[in-house]
């Protein structure tokens, strides 16, 4: 009895041992962690907006309620353009943002948004996971402290909103236009004076003659503006941004401190997040763009003049930034080695599928 009795309560200090050893194990391989997200996109741009928010309930569900982030719209923590310094010094753990918007800090940041003439949707999608571009951009982001996650696209955006038509080159001379970037590069050496005004401000420069064209999404987002009551000229396509990709930034330091498991978390939720905003755009541009031409917006087709010119001029802008940065050169050498490669298979295939269908369903009407 009393060797039974000794094995029984050995056991039970035997199990309890390992209870007191397996309980902060599992405790330090899933630590409570409380993180900030600020976003330059508000409530008001809702397919990028419900992209932030679907992300951080994710993390959240995927770990069980141990990794929660919280959603910062643009100006409560920073500035909406203030997302890159802020998650590169960590006043913020994350931010979403578009990359194009740090032209200013560096160039090449804007292949991961857009550059003229650039990748479409898919194209992008495949350069960045399949050709090297995301090793491209992570080396790139290293330099300000970030890890940049893909995380949505507007798809080709619209050529943007005027108060006259456009007929040749010489009817952009003077023309006062809300762009900036690598866009705002361009098309000032087409003559056009770029003009940086925050969405807020928008129709009412147009209104008053502040502005004389605006550039901004598609018919999703601009119809919200109501820019065709006073700029009803509305042209296409926005040479400028054939995808618009959006992304997370990360801290370097904060990431590389998470658990494995909640380091792959982000990467699968920011995934979630990129396909929902795509989908977003692709199901409700049609419906707005139909809405927009009952509201009065006149719908035209850039000339060929037009476009000629801004690829000519994209291509000297390409070149001269070539000569100035090695940096800038590797990202644009890839990206459009890989643009090159792919753009006639698309031709080919879904491009002559889909002038086939978009004419046969027109003439069926």
């Amino acid at each position: 009895m009393q060797r039974r009795s000794f094995l029984k309560n050995a056991g039970f200090s035997a199990l309890a041992g390992a209870a007191a050893v397996g309980a902060p194990a599992v405790a330090q391989s899933n630590p409570k962690i409380s993180w900030k997200l600020t976003s330059t996109y508000g409530p008001s741009l809702q397919p990028f907006f419900r992209a932030s928010q679907s992300f951080c309930r994710l993390v959240e569900e995927a770990s069980d309620g141990n990794f929660s982030i919280r959603l910062y719209p643009p100006g409560e923590l920073v500035p909406g353009f203030g997302v890159m310094d802020a998650v590169g010094n960590r006043t913020v753990e994350c931010g979403y943002t578009a990359s194009y918007y740090y032209y200013g800090k560096d160039p090449a940041f804007c292949f991961d948004t857009a550059v003229p003439f650039g990748l479409n949707v898919r194209q992008l999608d495949a350069w960045m996971l399949e050709g090297g571009g995301l090793e491209l951009m992570r080396e790139l982001f290293a330099t300000r402290n970030i890890v940049n996650f893909p995380m949505g696209n507007t798809g080709t955006q619209m050529g943007g909103w005027y108060r006259k038509e456009i007929n040749a080159v010489s009817d952009l001379k003077g023309l006062k236009m809300r762009t900036a970037g690598f866009a705002g590069e361009v098309l000032s050496r087409m003559g056009v004076v770029p003009q940086q005004i925050p969405p807020s401000d928008i129709y009412p420069a147009l209104e008053k003659g502040t502005l004389d064209a605006v550039e901004f999404v598609g018919p999703l987002d601009d119809e919200k503006m109501g820019l065709q009551k006073v700029a009803k000229y509305y042209y296409y396509p926005g040479w400028w941004e054939g995808s618009g990709q959006v992304s997370l930034y990360v801290n370097k330091d904060a990431y590389e401190g998470l658990p494995k498991h909640y380091q792959a978390i982000i990467g699968l939720a920011s995934r979630h997040a990129a396909t929902q905003v795509v989908a977003a755009y692709d199901a409700g541009n049609a419906a707005a763009l139909r809405r927009l031409i009952a509201g009065g917006a006149v719908l035209k087709a850039f000339p060929k003049e037009v476009m000629d010119a801004a690829f000519n001029t994209s291509n000297q802008v390409y070149q001269e930034f070539c000569n100035k940065s090695a940096g800038f050169k590797k990202v644009h050498d890839s990206y459009m080695a890989f643009r090159n490669e792919v753009a006639p298979w698309f031709r080919v295939a879904e491009g002559a599928y889909d002038n086939y269908l978009g004419i046969a369903l027109a003439r069926a009407r």
